[in-house]
């Protein structure tokens, strides 16, 4: 049998480069897959880090939403309000813009960033998360069933007027139809309405007795109490007499919002201070108002007393006494919804017109609307934008 030998010196060398090669493709590949997982984790976890500054960021404007600077706007193009801010620990920084879609409903857009920038491993670029969110003004809860509700007895004299049927106040060209009538005089069971001279009551039912009208009647709003609603006064203010100060104060053409005695304008919602509806409390007793006029939301920890020509548009919540008298050259002194914890003695002095109280649901919710403060919509009111 032909027997032939091969040579087989150097095969070792061979089989061991490609061994070599072979190993060494795997640890590259290897290599190179661990590296991309490790930058895909990091770009996840930057992403949503990015994506927890920009949630901090939205929620943070609606925690500290400022009626003074987002319930003012306009609509488009006047309508945006530019938001900036940082996250706790250096964790990244936001911004964007509130943007009012309409009369109570905002769209809040905001881009948030992680801290990373100036790595060239990651090009010198910062993560980003852009989110949009729908909020709505969260309206007080005030139950409001009259034009006056009161926890105690009322008497009306002279041409005293008490109207529940629903009104515009005049030059109010923003107002929608009326709504429907409500009572007059809503007051708890065991109280009574008295009136003597030409003093009426309209409404429907001109008076309603109503036994649900309790002490928390006048403190408690939904979820708000009269001391939190206090606690977000724009202007608060010691009781005394004001005589004729109240009324609107423009400086170089705009509301001048530092002055105390500033309290908007109703009577000409065209004007500078017609946007400007603040929360107004008054603390202490023996507050006297003679004149001139102011909108928003009125609270006052005693009692009231209003001669003159004053006019208030809005709501007004009294935990003492109201006395109001005269009328000047107005026929009314407050419209919007009243509410009294103690007794309403409303009548006239020997000054002309009237001492009246109108119920208005435009000035009621142009009060509500312009002061109150958001709340997330409760249906997917978010959206990631990009």
């Amino acid at each position: 049998m032909h027997r032939t030998v091969r040579n087989e010196r150097g095969m070792a060398l061979a089989v061991a480069m490609f061994a070599l090669v072979i190993v060494g493709a795997l640890v590259a590949g290897a290599l190179f897959a661990g590296t991309q997982e490790q930058r895909v984790g990091d770009t996840s976890r930057r992403l949503q880090q990015s994506f927890g500054v920009t949630e901090l960021g939205i929620f943070d404007i609606v925690r500290s939403w400022n009626p003074n600077i987002y319930n003012v706007r306009g609509q488009y193009p006047t309508d945006s309000v530019p938001v900036t801010g940082a996250a706790p620990r250096r964790s990244g920084s936001y911004g964007g813009y509130v943007y009012r879609l309409n009369s109570n409903l905002y769209l809040i857009d905001v881009t948030g960033h992680d801290t990373v920038s100036g790595l060239a491993f990651f090009g010198g670029r910062r993560a980003r998360q852009r989110l949009g969110l729908l909020a709505r003004i969260k309206v007080l809860n005030l139950g409001i069933q009259a034009s006056l509700t009161t926890g105690s007895s009322d008497n009306l004299s002279g041409q005293a007027t008490v109207n529940g049927t629903d009104q515009n106040p005049p030059g109010w060209a923003a107002c929608g139809a009326v709504g429907p009538s409500l009572a007059g005089i809503r007051s708890d069971a065991g109280t009574s309405v008295s009136t003597s001279g030409t003093a009426t009551v309209i409404g429907t039912p001109a008076v309603l007795i109503d036994p649900s009208v309790t002490d928390s009647t006048f403190t408690k709003f939904g979820d708000v109490t009269y001391a939190s609603l206090a606690a977000r006064a724009n202007i608060t203010i010691a009781a005394t007499n004001f005589g004729t100060s109240i009324g609107p104060v423009v400086t170089n053409g705009q509301c001048d919002k530092t002055v105390l005695t500033n309290w908007g304008d109703g009577v000409d919602p065209t004007a500078p201070c017609g946007g400007y509806y603040p929360i107004v409390h008054i603390t202490g007793t023996g507050a006297n108002i003679n004149g001139l006029q102011g909108q928003g939301i009125l609270l006052v920890d005693g009692g009231l007393s209003v001669q003159g020509s004053f006019q208030w548009f809005g709501v007004t919540i009294i935990q003492g006494a109201l006395k109001t008298a005269g009328g000047g050259g107005t026929d009314a002194h407050f419209w919007g919804a009243t509410m009294v914890h103690d007794s309403a003695d409303v009548g006239t002095t020997t000054m002309s017109g009237h001492a009246n109280i109108n119920y208005s649901s435009c000035a009621l919710m142009a009060a509500l609307n312009n002061s109150g403060v958001v709340a997330p919509m409760r249906s997917r009111g978010w959206v990631q934008l990009f």
